[in-house]
């Protein structure tokens, strides 16, 4: 892989949904901040449907690990 390439990385996908997510917030304090990322990305857990729709925007296939 090229030393960065985020269109191959599935973790630029979840960023990108949580930074829309809060685009038009304005927010006082930066705990509140962290509380709010922490809070996107707890319910982002939660919805596999759009996990897997990130690394299908990827690509790449995730492949089983070969047992021993």
């Amino acid at each position: 892989l090229p030393a960065y390439s985020p269109d191959l990385n599935p973790v630029e996908g979840v960023w990108a949904h949580v930074k829309r997510s809060l685009a038009n917030l304005a927010v006082v304090a930066l705990d509140r901040l962290e509380a709010l990322v922490r809070n996107r990305l707890k319910r982002l857990q939660y919805r596999a449907d759009t996990l897997d729709g990130f690394i299908a925007g990827t690509s790449l296939t995730l492949d089983e690990p070969a047992s021993p």
